[in-house]
């Protein structure tokens, strides 16, 4: 038994508590994209991922995916795995690698999270010289970001970092001031924030053999 090269799925929106009434898309995935896929979702757990191989559905970003399980065999899927990143917790924080940037408010709920891509924040306004990415780079220097993990979804290192309450006013300040049109209107959940998770990329995930 052998990993099967290519793999026809099916997929549609999930829609979890309704019968679904999207129209079903049926493509042909490499086995190095269903995988991709799957490690999204699961990690780099071997046993999890064999499972899912099997059992033939995942959910992955909106949207349900399903093929004819079919058996990994460990010795191939252990050599599919060894080809994708690790999380490096000695890797040093750059802030020149970000691309995104999310804000947590506290442990207590309703919890609220604001993502801003690097490319939505360093957009100047109108006569102003600096740009909402010029603010944030100087909050992620004051005291460079903890190593927390890689995201196999995001494909970067994920760095994290708290913020102190007269810091995120500042913040939320700044946004009020920089970001543009309808960003800036997030400006009062940035006052909120307790934690920042900086998202790091290598690039693209190095290429499969």
């Amino acid at each position: 038994m052998t990993l099967p090269a290519t793999i026809p799925v099916r997929y549609t929106e999930d829609e979890a508590e309704y019968v679904s009434l999207r129209p079903v898309v049926r493509q042909t995935f490499r086995i190095e994209e269903l995988l991709d896929m799957i490690v999204s979702v699961a990690g780099k757990d071997a046993a999890r991922i064999a499972q899912i191989m099997r059992s033939g559905a995942v959910a992955f970003h909106g949207y349900r995916y399903w093929w004819n399980g079919f058996e990994a065999p460990e010795a191939e899927l252990a050599a599919k795995l060894a080809n994708l990143p690790e999380a490096e917790p000695g890797r040093p924080f750059d802030f020149v690698a970000c691309v995104a940037i999310v804000f947590e408010s506290g442990e207590m709920p309703p919890r609220r999270t604001v993502e801003l891509s690097r490319d939505a924040a360093s957009h100047r306004r109108l006569i102003r010289r600096r740009s909402f990415w010029d603010d944030l780079k100087s909050v992620a220097l004051a005291e460079p970001p903890a190593y927390r993990e890689y995201s196999y979804a995001r494909r970067a290192d994920v760095y994290a970092s708290a913020i102190a309450p007269e810091v995120a006013a500042k913040v939320a300040s700044a946004a009020r001031r920089d970001l543009p049109g309808s960003l800036s209107a997030s400006a009062p959940y940035l006052a909120e924030a307790r934690r920042i998770l900086w998202i790091c990329s290598r690039g693209s995930l190095k290429k499969r053999k």
